[in-house]
């Protein structure tokens, strides 16, 4: 069997400067060390590298000059964009090489063509809000986008889900526009999975007929409370990421990759 093009999802990342805890307890700095260390030792490492928002904690430069040194060791081809916490202007400038940042003017969103799984990322960012939403102009371009390539075999990269988590406090801060979103989605069957971050717990559910799916975060999570008006409460569950594994056979087979030393 022809070994499976591997692309890894890393995602909610809080970079803050060298020194400082994300809120004042979480050592994000080494977790991300820990989670490259992870991925340059996989037996078959990954193709590509897709970080899905929440880069930095606040969306300083000092923060994206951290995170490109920290993210610096990985050989692959890496795509950075924006969640809530992230700035667009701020990491353009921390990461002038990636030309893929400018395929669009006012978002940073883009497509991939270079590898045998087409990656498509939409940019649900509102500055200054925690919820995200997707605009007329940024569903125009992602039908347009989608379109253009019926018969290949596609994910779609976003911050926000669109759909209900059932964890109240995380659902405060949704994705406006899952409608739209949903038409587009529809008439593109081609789209295997759309993956996403924010949440902090690895989440799936059908939407629009195909997957929609929350990478775990690579820091800390958000402690699973289903409860009606329960607050937000930081869990320190192991850290980890997604490696989706595709081929033409068995389609897109997504796995969780816990990051830490446990027992064999």
């Amino acid at each position: 069997m022809a070994r499976p093009f591997l692309l890894a999802q890393v995602t909610d990342l809080h970079i803050r400067v060298r020194g400082e805890l994300c809120l004042g307890k979480v050592d994000t700095t080494a977790m991300l060390q820990a989670c490259v260390r992870h991925i340059l030792a996989l037996e078959h490492p990954p193709g590509a590298v897709v970080f899905t928002g929440d880069l930095v904690d606040s969306g300083a430069a000092q923060e994206y000059a951290a995170l490109r040194e920290l993210i610096a060791p990985l050989p692959m081809p890496m795509y950075l964009m924006p969640g809530n916490h992230d700035e667009r202007d701020a990491l353009r400038a921390a990461f002038p090489e990636h030309g893929y940042l400018r395929q669009s003017q006012e978002f940073i969103q883009y497509v991939i063509d270079d590898h045998p799984l087409r990656i498509v990322a939409l940019d649900t960012l509102i500055p200054g809000k925690g919820s995200g939403e997707l605009c007329d102009r940024r569903i125009e371009w992602l039908d347009r986008t989608l379109a253009l390539a019926p018969e290949k075999p596609t994910v779609v990269l976003m911050h926000h889900p669109p759909f209900q988590t059932l964890i109240t406090y995380m659902d405060q801060f949704p994705l406006r526009d899952r409608d739209a979103l949903a038409a587009v989605i529809r008439r593109n069957p081609q789209v295997h999975a759309i993956l996403c971050g924010h949440v902090h717990r690895p989440i799936e559910t059908l939407f629009a007929g195909t997957l929609a799916s929350i990478s775990p975060s690579v820091a800390h999570q958000v402690a699973l409370e289903l409860g009606a008006g329960a607050p937000l409460r930081i869990s320190m569950e192991p850290p980890a990421y997604r490696l989706h594994a595709y081929t033409p056979d068995a389609g897109l087979v997504s796995h969780t990759v816990y990051v830490g030393e446990f027992a064999r």
